[in-house]
């Protein structure tokens, strides 16, 4: 009736003012699913009302569409944020051109989406594309263009290049300091992906060392309360972890969960983040009885806040089942999996990372549980499907074939594992090279497997090796080296005469 009654003249301003209102009350952290839905309906029913009106040459797309978009991916319902903008793509071509700055934004939303929904692959050539059309348009120097370049170094480490998405952010650090300045939030940003790809590249020791450097700098120019910051700490904590002190990281990650409560509150999505990553820790330093309580807490408040379906909530299902093994309970853990792996082919398809995860881990307990047949078998089946999905040189392709080949050997054919692992060894030197951390790991389970097949000399041969490299590559003290003198000292004894 409103609309009916209102002058042809005055609706473009009742819909600007509309869709501001909106925009106005759309919480920055929606930390009710009931109110972000009725926004986002109400956003709907605009759009639909006044769509034109709401994209137009000189104000672009209304923020609000933007908006609503994220958070439908927000919440979990990654696949409606693809379909959403794919049409509000189409509509602004229609209204705006293909070369309208807001209609290159849209299209860098739907790659994003893309990639969260388990297209890693096709999100990186969506920026590619994206990446040649901003270069014509706006230039190579503009924001968005640099913008689109951390997004491409994102998702090719995503599809399984961590290397090349280190050099690509190394590449663009160098113009974001040229163009922005080395305060600037986009180029301390790009510090952190930097360091985050190192890291997952296999130099743990050194991303935990930029973390620190950048944790520095976060501090000095945003103050010790920023999102930022805290989510440096985190990040600090992590490689900390992984470069073999997850002690240190569990009482960073303590720390943090303070502080995050104090400036985020108990509801938002990082402070349930390292409430996880605290409880991942502390299994890590040697409690996986607290980390399952931890993570079942935990899974109580995410179906609460983030609902049942959610990529997060059913992340901390995983991580429950993985602990409650870890704690002695392998047949309880492959249960959860199996149940686990129901939700993610029915909310995120058989194909997704986390999907393919799943399996991983439904074999390995299936595995532990007394079963390392069928866990072979499921191995093997999800080989075919991760080569199919990822291609041959992806990590997690290459860790099935390291899975699969341990549990061939735990069912009786130790032969076969090490000639699997040695297979493995060829490819990860080739793919990661020699110092990365899955490289020495292969190596490791190579000496085992000969020296199970018959070769104690040769097995510790290989681990005094590869002891030279975890001394060099980590230091002493380092959980990894400290096994690998056990398996020495193991093999030695085998060997003697």
């Amino acid at each position: 009736m409103v609309r009916e009654a209102t002058p042809t003249d005055h609706t473009a301003k009742l819909a600007i003012t509309a869709a501001d209102a909106l925009h106005a009350i759309w919480p920055a952290i929606e930390r009710g699913r009931e109110h972000a839905q009725a926004l986002r309906a109400n956003t709907t029913a605009l759009h639909t009302h006044a769509g034109p009106l709401l994209l137009n040459p000189t104000h672009g797309v209304h923020p609000v569409l933007f908006t609503a978009g994220r958070s439908l991916g927000d919440t979990g319902q990654v696949t409606a944020a693809i379909t959403y903008f794919h049409t509000l793509h189409e509509s602004a071509t229609h209204h705006l051109g293909p070369d309208h700055p807001d209609t290159l934004t849209t299209r860098n939303n739907l790659a994003h989406w893309r990639g969260e929904a388990g297209d890693p692959v096709g999100a990186a050539a969506a920026c590619e594309d994206l990446l040649a059309d901003r270069l014509r348009v706006l230039g190579p120097d503009h924001p968005d263009t640099l913008a689109i370049r951390g997004n491409l170094a994102y998702w090719r480490g995503r599809a399984g290049d961590p290397v090349g998405a280190a050099a690509a952010c190394e590449d663009l650090l160098a113009d974001r300091l040229r163009v922005l300045g080395p305060d600037h939030v986009d180029t301390l940003t790009n510090r952190n992906d930097l360091a985050y790809w190192r890291g997952s590249a296999g130099d743990p020791v050194g991303a935990a060392a930029a973390c620190e450097d950048l944790l520095a700098d976060r501090l000095r120019v945003l103050g010790p309360d920023h999102p930022d910051t805290l989510t440096t700490r985190n990040n600090l904590a992590y490689w900390r972890g992984s470069a073999g002190d997850p002690v240190g990281a569990a009482a960073a990650c303590e720390d943090l969960l303070a502080d995050r409560l104090r400036v985020l509150g108990p509801d938002h999505p990082n402070t349930l983040a390292i409430r996880g990553n605290l409880a991942y820790w502390r299994g890590n330093a040697g409690d996986p009885v607290g980390a399952a309580a931890a993570c079942e807490d935990l899974l109580t408040d995410h179906v609460r806040v983030l609902g049942p379906d959610h990529p997060d909530t059913l992340t901390t299902r995983n991580n429950l089942a993985y602990w409650r093994g870890s704690a002695g309970d392998p047949v309880g853990a492959a249960a959860a999996c199996e149940d686990l792996l129901t939700d993610h082919v029915r909310v995120l398809g058989p194909d997704h990372p986390d999907t393919l995860t799943t399996r991983n881990n439904l074999a390995h307990w299936r595995g532990e549980a007394g079963d390392p047949v069928g866990a072979a078998a499921a191995c093997e089946d999800l080989l075919a499907d991760r080569l199919r999905v990822l291609g041959p040189d992806h990590p997690h392709t290459l860790a099935t074939r390291g899975n699969l080949a341990h549990w061939r050997g735990e069912a009786g054919d130790p032969v076969g594992a090490a000639a699997a692992y040695e297979d493995l060894l060829a490819d990860r030197l080739r793919v990661l090279g020699p110092d990365h951390p899955h490289t020495l790991a292969t190596r490791g389970n190579l000496a085992r497997w000969r020296g199970e097949a018959g070769d104690p000399v040769g097995a510790a041969a290989a681990y005094e090796d590869l002891l030279a490299d975890r001394l060099r590559m980590l230091g002493p003290d380092h959980p990894h080296t400290l096994t690998t003198r056990n398996n020495l000292a193991y093999w030695r004894e085998r060997a003697m005469p």
